[in-house]
């Protein structure tokens, strides 16, 4: 508002405060019944007022009055949001089976408009049931809860699962909690070989890697069709042999048993000679050994096309010689033969390469 002679102003606000003074300043400020509510600028153009520690009473309109004749009169709204608390979750302070399934629960408090909520599993989001929304008795204010639900699986062991919350007030991923799942499942077996080439009269070990959850409690070791050799030690995961024969070879076995099941690996023992090469190695003279092969075979082509260039370009050249003249029974008549004849006589050609 712009004022251009002596005024006397009225600025009221929903908490009944009222700030009174004039312009040019005749009087001071009326006292507010908000201490919040300051005067931060008083001129003969401009009046304007500072709410420190913003609260939710504060919304509502505002009015400034300029007492003329008549009256003039300038309103303004003014919307306070209410900040959402930090989300929790609750719903899975137990552990859950794999196959099985759990309901988790997410609340926040205190938001106005009413907050969203938003799951994730890491950093992909899922979908739960539309957000509960209660209104807080006594307050403006809003509490909002969602649920989700989900069938867990191995894969989902340990997993983050996120509630985060989605408010005209915040900025993404302000207020969000998290909670690690957990989930029970039979262990995954697999045989580890010390070595990729066993060799005959070398040490030799097998580890039975068993991944569950809880860890396995116990690991059995056998031989497929029939029984260990009598060199071959059990020790808990590993299956170890002093002196390698070929023998061994066959078909082992191993089962992680933990409190929710069993699982069984296998893997195939081949003992090869003392002199045998990695396989690494082996693969490496193969590819020298291709690599070879095609520049051989390259040279080869390259020789067949030359020759058939050359073949092909032939060099002719004529002779003085008259058709017959070796045929003539002396000198003096070859001499003859070849002057009378020589128009009619066919070129004689030699080839060279």
């Amino acid at each position: 508002l712009f004022l251009s002679s002596p005024l006397l102003l009225l600025l009221s606000s929903p908490l009944l405060s009222s700030l009174l003074l004039s312009s040019p300043p005749l009087l001071s400020s009326v006292a507010l019944r908000d201490n919040r509510i300051q005067l931060h600028r008083s001129t003969s153009t401009e009046l304007s007022i500072t709410i420190t520690e913003v609260q939710l009473s504060d919304e509502g309109e505002y009015t400034c009055s300029i007492f003329t004749m008549p009256v003039r009169t300038a309103r303004a709204t003014v919307t306070v949001l209410g900040v959402p608390g930090e989300p929790q979750i609750s719903g899975f302070e137990e552990e859950v089976q794999e196959g099985g399934k759990v309901t988790l629960t997410c609340s926040s408090t205190g938001s106005k408009p009413p907050a969203k909520l938003r799951w994730y599993r890491e950093d992909q989001e899922l979908q739960g049931r539309p957000d509960v929304v209660e209104s807080t008795p006594g307050e403006p204010t809003y509490k909002v809860v969602s649920e989700l639900t989900l069938e867990v699986s191995r894969s989902d062991d340990n997993a983050l699962i996120i509630c985060a919350v989605d408010h005209p007030s915040l900025s993404p991923g302000d207020k969000r909690s998290e909670r690690p799942l957990r989930v029970l499942f039979t262990p995954n077996v697999q045989i580890q070989p010390e070595s990729d080439l066993p060799r005959e009269g070398e040490k030799f070990q097998l580890e039975c890697m068993g991944n569950g959850n809880p860890e396995p409690s116990s690991y059995n070791w056998e031989k497929k069709d029939g029984e260990l050799p009598p060199l071959a030690k059990v020790d808990g995961a590993f299956l170890r042999f002093e002196s390698l024969n070929k023998s061994d070879n066959g078909v082992y076995l191993c089962q992680a048993n933990n409190d929710i099941g069993k699982s069984q690996g296998e893997y195939t023992l081949l003992v090869q000679d003392p002199t045998a090469m990695s396989t690494s190695s082996g693969v490496d003279h193969a590819v020298i050994g291709g690599v070879v092969a095609v520049i051989v075979f390259i040279l080869l082509c390259l020789l067949i096309v030359l020759g058939r260039y050359l073949i092909r370009h032939k060099g002719t050249y004529l002779t003085h010689e008259a058709k017959g003249s070796d045929d003539a029974p002396d000198a003096d008549t070859a001499i003859i033969n070849a002057e009378g004849g020589h128009s009619g006589a066919e070129d004689k050609k030699e080839y060279f390469i």
